[in-house]
C-alpha cells in the first residue's frame, strides 16, 4: 500500500446531544444567563483535518501515519486514546500546549455552533513534520492552516516552505482548508496573497466553495451570506464555482476539487506540463489528468443526520481513489457518493463504506440531486 500522511490541525470534537423533538427558534431563548439546561449523553470523537480525513484514509485501508499536535492534558490523552482505537497514533505532545478542543452546540432547530480553541495547533511547525516520515511517503496531506497560526502568518511562509520542503522529495501533496472567523486574526489575513504563494507546490488543492469564496471573492461571499441560509444550495457550477476553481490553477496548483455542498463538486486541473510536476512517487497519468474541467452532482442520501466532517471524508476517498488509480471521474464520483455516505450518520466516520461499495451503488443506479 502507499503511504500516506495527514498532517496539520486535530482537535477533540466535544458534542452534547439536546432533547428530541424539542426545537428553538433563538439561541437566546435557551441559553439564559444563571439558567440550567439538562442536556444527553455527549459525543466525543477526533475532529479536524487529522481525525477526520487521515482516520478516514485509515478506514479505507490506507496506511497512513497521523501527524497532529497535543497537550500534555485530560483532552490530550482522550485524543490519544481515540486515534488508539483504530490503531493510530504519532501526535506530538507539547508539555508546555493545551489540547485543541472544539464544543458544537447543535441545538435542534439552530444552525450548528462551534467553540473552538485551536491550542497546541498554533504551535505546529514545519520541523514537527520528522524527515524519516517523508522517506517512503508518497502523498502528503495537510489541513487547516487556516486554524494553525505560523502558517498563516508571515505571509503564509511557512506553509510555502514546507509544501515546497515535501515536493521536492518527490512526494504529491494535497491541501485543504477550513473556514474562518472574518474578524479574528486568521480572517483578517491576506489568503488571496498566501494562495499565490502556496499554491504553486500543491498537487491537489481540495477546499470547499464557501471558504474559497471567502478568500478570493469576497464580494460574492457577502451577497451570499446576505441572502441567507445555505450559500450552496442554489450554486451555479459553471458561474460562481468554476471561476473560482481557475484562479487557484492561475495560482500555479495542478488539480482543484471543490465541495460545493448540496450543488456537488467541480473538478478542474492544469495542463499537461504541470500535471507531469506531480510527486513523481505518485505520476498520475498526465494524458488522463490533464486539461480536465468537470462537475459532478451530489449523491441523494439515505438519511442527512449529520454533515459535519462530510467534505473531509469525500476528500478522502478521493485520495483513496487517486492512489488505487482512478479516473478522474470515478474519483470524484466517490468522493461525492462517500460525502453522501456520511451524512447517513451522526459520528463522523460512522457512515464510511469501502469504495467497492459505493461502486456497486453507483454501478445500480444511484441517483444524484438531479434526479
Amino acid at each position: 500500500m502507499a503511504k500516506i500522511i495527514s498532517a496539520g490541525h486535530i482537535c477533540l470534537d466535544i458534542t452534547p446531544t439536546f432533547r428530541p423533538g424539542q426545537t428553538h427558534d433563538r439561541l437566546a431563548d435557551l441559553l439564559v444567563p444563571g439558567k440550567l439546561i439538562q442536556v444527553g449523553a455527549a459525543s466525543v470523537y477526533a475532529g479536524g483535518s487529522v481525525g477526520n480525513t487521515g482516520l478516514a484514509l485509515k478506514r479505507l485501508g490506507n496506511d497512513v501515519a497521523l501527524l497532529g499536535k497535543v497537550g500534555d492534558d485530560l483532552l490530550g490523552a482522550a485524543l490519544q486514546r481515540a486515534l488508539s482505537e483504530d490503531g493510530a497514533g504519532g501526535l506530538i505532545v507539547d508539555p508546555a500546549g493545551s489540547t485543541s478542543y472544539s464544543v458544537v452546540l447543535a441545538v435542534p432547530g439552530i444552525d450548528r455552533i462551534f467553540l473552538h480553541n485551536p491550542g497546541a495547533n498554533d504551535t505546529f511547525v514545519p520541523a514537527d513534520i520528522p524527515e524519516a516520515a517523508l522517506r517512503d511517503a508518497v502523498l502528503f496531506h495537510f489541513g487547516y492552516p487556516t486554524l494553525m497560526k505560523r502558517f498563516y502568518r508571515d505571509g503564509g511562509a511557512a506553509l510555502s516552505r514546507m509544501l515546497g520542503d515535501v515536493k521536492a522529495r518527490g512526494v504529491a501533496t494535497s491541501l485543504d482548508m477550513t473556514a474562518v472567523d472574518p474578524m479574528s486574526e486568521a480572517g483578517k489575513a491576506d489568503w488571496r496573497a498566501i494562495l499565490c504563494r502556496a499554491l504553486p507546490h500543491v498537487d491537489f488543492f481540495v477546499p470547499s466553495f464557501e471558504e474559497l469564496c471567502f478568500m478570493l471573492d469576497r464580494p460574492l461571499y457577502q451577497r451570499l451570506c446576505a441572502a441567507g441560509g445555505d450559500m450552496t444550495r442554489h450554486l451555479s457550477l459553471a458561474e460562481d464555482a468554476l471561476p473560482l476553481a481557475r484562479a487557484c490553477l492561475d495560482m500555479g496548483c495542478a488539480a482543484v476539487l471543490l465541495k460545493c455542498g448540496l450543488s456537488g463538486m467541480v473538478f478542474a486541473s492544469a495542463g499537461r506540463g504541470r500535471v507531469l510536476q506531480i510527486g513523481a512517487r505518485l505520476g498520475p497519468d498526465a494524458g488522463a489528468w490533464a486539461d480536465r474541467c468537470f462537475g459532478q452532482p451530489c449523491f441523494q442520501a439515505e438519511a442527512v443526520r449529520s454533515a459535519a466532517g462530510a467534505g473531509d471524508v469525500s476528500i478522502a476517498a478521493f485520495l483513496t481513489a487517486l492512489l488505487n488509480r482512478e479516473s478522474p471521474e470515478m474519483c470524484v464520483k466517490l468522493a461525492a457518493a462517500e460525502g453522501a455516505a456520511a451524512v447517513s450518520s451522526y459520528d463522523t466516520l460512522g457512515g464510511i463504506l469501502p469504495l467497492d461499495e459505493l461502486k456497486r451503488r453507483i454501478d445500480a443506479g444511484w441517483k444524484t440531486m438531479e434526479g
